[in-house]
């Protein structure tokens, strides 16, 4: 198989990570990276022995993937320029900060034959513990993502909703399907956006409430599914699962499943080349948008914003 010739937009802490995946991978050529902050851009291509360019555009040109790592509030200009410059992409979630935005994008890959890949990379884990094999689909889902600031003030440009639930959206849309209502409440804490909400969704086939914090006391992950068959309860963090459902799951995948983000990222580059369909589309990604676009908009009433 080729080598894809992939480059990066964003130096900063996610994409030193995907910096790291791009370099050991076998399916792609690492050219280099774009960083408006010039002094970072330089210091991550120097770790890695690739050009540090002096814009996107110039990055683009030079590449037949991308890999968007920068902060959210540029995801869909950047991921749009990338698209049009027909390049694949693969972007850190949100795909966009509207659903609108996120349709479009979605519809702009598939007319010009590109993958665009989104980082929901959490799927890989919950396909991994098996429950995308369950033959029934849930009825009711509650999850739990909460945790202290993170110490470098990260993704503060945008709200928790955008920040830790949109993980979770993705998974309870993946699992439920689209939402037909999505109302949210939520509050400020440390920063000028929403650090703290619950969103309670209706579906057709039932419900679900989710909750993040970035301003929790301490770290907790967990998910409670509800079957016509019984109850899965998972604790992310102590790898603990409670199961009273006739079917598998397993909750400790670190031999199956040991780097999400690795997965994820090399799951891009092979569909990129035309080895596998696309892991997470952009398609079914807009669905994890249009959820928190609605529990951004229903949280901010709450508050009177």
């Amino acid at each position: 198989m080729p080598a894809l010739k992939a480059g990066l937009v964003g130096a900063g802490v996610f994409g030193g990570y995907h910096a790291g995946k791009i370099a050991e991978s076998e399916h792609a050529r690492f050219v280099g990276v774009f960083d408006p902050d010039q002094d970072r851009s330089a210091s991550l291509a120097d770790k890695h022995g690739v050009q540090s360019f002096a814009s996107q555009d110039a990055l683009f040109g030079a590449c037949d993937a991308v890999l968007v790592a920068c902060p959210a509030t540029y995801h869909e200009a950047v991921v749009r320029a990338a698209l049009m410059a027909d390049c694949h992409v693969m972007v850190e979630k949100p795909l966009a900060l509207t659903g609108h935005a996120a349709d479009q994008l979605a519809q702009l890959a598939d007319e010009k034959g590109l993958v665009l890949q989104v980082g929901h990379q959490e799927r890989f884990v919950l396909d991994a513990m098996g429950l995308f094999d369950i033959a029934e689909a849930p009825t009711r889902i509650e999850a739990w993502r909460m945790g202290p600031p993170a110490p470098d003030g990260r993704a503060g440009d945008v709200s928790v909703i955008w920040d830790l639930m949109t993980h979770d959206l993705d998974m309870v849309g993946k699992l439920m399907g689209p939402a037909l209502s999505v109302e949210a409440t939520g509050r400020s804490a440390h920063t000028n956006h929403i650090d703290e909400a619950t969103a309670r969704l209706n579906f057709a086939v039932g419900s679900a409430e989710v909750t993040a914090s970035r301003c929790h006391s301490e770290r907790d992950r967990r998910m409670v599914l509800t079957y016509p068959s019984g109850t899965i309860a998972i604790n992310f963090l102590t790898r603990e699962i409670e199961n009273t459902t006739p079917f598998e799951v397993r909750g400790d995948v670190s031999d199956s499943m040991p780097d999400p983000l690795g997965a994820a990222d090399q799951a891009f580059f092979t569909s990129a080349l035309g080895a596998r369909p696309c892991a997470i589309p952009g398609r079914e990604a807009a669905l994890a948008v249009h959820m928190a676009e609605q529990a951004e908009l229903s949280a901010l009433h709450t508050i009177g914003a």
